[in-house]
């Protein structure tokens, strides 16, 4: 017994109300846009690959080409990327299908809760470390000398910068459910 509540009721959630309801729907439609957000960033820059051929040499009359391939795995910060947004989808998708068993129980929306937090960290810094290498990709720093690649590979950044923006909307709306899961978990205290 504690404050004369029995043991188990401690840990339940008590019945919702219809402002609620509404609640726990927009929260269900965030972490369903947010899975499909994450996923399709990873699988966008996961099969982001492109290659080109330049003439490096004229013999007699015969020119001869040297193909150039550019894919994600040749950069960590997007193999990084990759491996944050799939790992913040594929968690999300586990807690919609873990939803629906432990819906009464506060101990797991509040680890749900923290989970989200790591999550969002995650995501952001994988975000933002794509970002940093897609700027030197397409801007190039020319006091060491790198030169800028998106201007050769145009489809490359193309497909790249698509997929930091959806996984930068993911973080928004993952920023956003969180702030609106706390909401929630005050309110049914």
């Amino acid at each position: 017994m504690e404050d004369g509540m029995k043991a188990d009721t401690v840990l339940l959630r008590p019945k919702t109300d219809k402002k609620c309801k509404w609640m726990n729907v927009l929260l269900l439609l965030l972490r369903m846009t947010i899975v499909l957000f994450t996923l399709i960033a990873a699988l966008m820059m996961g099969c982001n690959k492109q290659s080109i051929s330049k003439a490096v040499a004229i013999v007699g009359t015969t020119t001869i080409y040297q193909t150039y391939t550019t894919k994600f795995q040749q950069i960590p910060a997007f193999v990084f990327f990759v491996i944050a947004n799939a790992m913040v989808g594929f968690y999300n998708l586990v807690v919609l299908i873990l939803r629906r068993p432990f819906n009464n129980w506060k101990a797991f929306h509040v680890a749900v809760n923290l989970m989200d937090l790591a999550m969002f960290a995650l995501l952001a810094t994988g975000a933002a470390a794509a970002t940093s290498i897609a700027e030197l990709g397409k801007n190039g720093n020319l006091n060491a000398r790198w030169s800028p690649i998106c201007s050769h590979f145009g489809q490359f950044c193309i497909h790249g910068g698509l997929a930091i923006l959806s996984s930068f909307i993911g973080a928004l709306l993952l920023m956003i459910l969180n702030a609106l899961s706390v909401f929630t978990l005050y309110n049914v205290q």
